[in-house]
């Protein structure tokens, strides 16, 4: 990216009505545009690092055996009627349409319904058990109040992964399989230390079902948890006969504020049933296939890691997820010269700011928009064979040979 190619631009406000800091940081870096309450466009920078986050959750979906597909938004009523989610009574957050043609269609919630009617087509006999199949796309939920900037929102990508299994048992062992990718890519997304798996409702089909839970100020849930955090609940279900359960006393429990970031459930014949998604087990047996699904908000977590992460300059992105390494200012003929031909040999690692503004105003941008390592060639740093690196998160600064740059692409 050479900033002075691209129409990405940074601001210093941004508009009063946006209260979320994680938003009004993206929006003044130039990652996201608000084009309504609970609307945001991605621009090239926040793109860049959803599909950083994206390859990190495909890599250990893939890891335990999980297929990718995309399932259309478009949504046939058929499916959720037979589940009785289609009434707006049993699910208020739907947005729907009339066909020209006539006829209703919804934009997809969620997606439990499709691609339970989608399996009835391959599943018929247990050498077809188990599949796993998982996608990223965009969901739509007519929130009746859309606030904390893309940590709630009407449109948002998700990653919705499904389990069909031929029973329980063999459900369980894929179940603690998503347990350990879920906390595998947390710690991948730099919130190993402050994320936690948390026991919530599992409303009518199970008795628990698991979140997963960052303590950030911001965050929208209070969990509880004991001294080792081996046990932590969210406030929805903390009562006697829980704590009972679990074997830990209100008294030994602190609080905190967390934002959700990850849910699995075990929907057991929840949809299946209605749905009829059944298979012939060896002899021959007429069955109902078990489920699972397994969600995490994908924009969603781009907001926890800002809220988390940011200070106050500006954004400040885990390496493994920034939509570039470094941020080249140059300053000087010579030095244009030099950060041209370092760009050219790693472009999609690279930010070259070469606009005609203030040496300051580029630092300021380097800052705000969090990319790891700042590079300054100058003549004065070319006097010694040398380039400056500032290193974004610690903000320790250092003089290191030219060639050294060499190592860096």
């Amino acid at each position: 990216m050479k900033l002075s190619k691209s129409f990405v631009k940074t601001f210093r406000e941004v508009s009063k009505d946006e209260t979320a800091k994680s938003a009004a940081l993206l929006i003044r870096a130039g990652y996201i545009n608000k084009e309504m309450a609970g609307v945001y466009d991605f621009l090239p920078l926040g793109l860049k690092t959803l599909e950083k986050i994206k390859n990190i959750i495909r890599e250990e979906l893939n890891a335990i055996g999980c297929e990718e597909l995309q399932l259309t938004a478009l949504q046939n009523p058929e499916p959720w009627q037979k589940s009785e989610r289609w009434n707006s009574d049993k699910m208020d957050i739907w947005f729907k349409t009339e066909l020209t043609a006539g006829g209703e269609l919804g934009l997809a919630p969620t997606h439990e319904e499709p691609v339970t009617n989608l399996m009835t087509k391959y599943i018929s006999s247990y050498k077809d058990l188990p599949v796993y199949v998982y996608q990223f796309q965009n969901k739509f939920r007519n929130e009746l109040r859309a606030k904390s900037g893309i940590l709630r929102t009407r449109e948002f990508l998700m990653k919705d992964l499904y389990s069909f299994s031929a029973d329980e048992k063999s459900h369980d062992e894929f179940y603690h399989q998503v347990e350990k990718a879920y906390m595998k890519i947390y710690e991948r997304l730099g919130l190993g230390d402050c994320t936690y798996q948390t026991f919530a409702s599992g409303g009518v089909f199970s008795k628990y079902s698991h979140e997963f839970q960052t303590i950030i100020p911001v965050g929208e849930d209070t969990i509880y948890f004991n001294a080792d955090k081996s046990v932590v609940l969210n406030e929805e279900v903390l009562n006697n006969e829980v704590l009972e359960d679990l074997g830990v006393k209100i008294d030994e429990l602190e609080s905190a504020k967390a934002a959700e970031v990850g849910n699995i459930f075990t929907l057991k014949y929840k949809y299946s049933d209605p749905l009829d998604l059944v298979y012939n087990d060896a002899e021959g047996e007429r069955k109902t296939v078990f489920m699972g699904s397994y969600g995490i908000g994908v924009s969603r977590v781009m907001g926890v890691i800002v809220e988390k992460f940011a200070d106050e300059k500006g954004l400040v992105w885990p390496e493994n997820i920034a939509p570039y390494q470094y941020y080249i200012v140059p300053i000087g003929d010579r030095a244009i010269e030099i950060a041209e031909k370092f760009h050219a040999n790693a472009p999609e690692k690279c930010i070259l700011d070469d606009r005609d503004v203030r040496p300051g105003q580029k630092f300021a941008d380097a800052d705000l928009m969090g990319i790891p390592i700042r590079i300054v060639i100058s003549d004065k740093t070319l006097e010694k064979d040398s380039i400056e690196i500032t290193d974004r998160k610690s903000g320790e600064n250092k003089l290191v040979p030219l060639d050294f740059f060499n190592e860096l692409v």
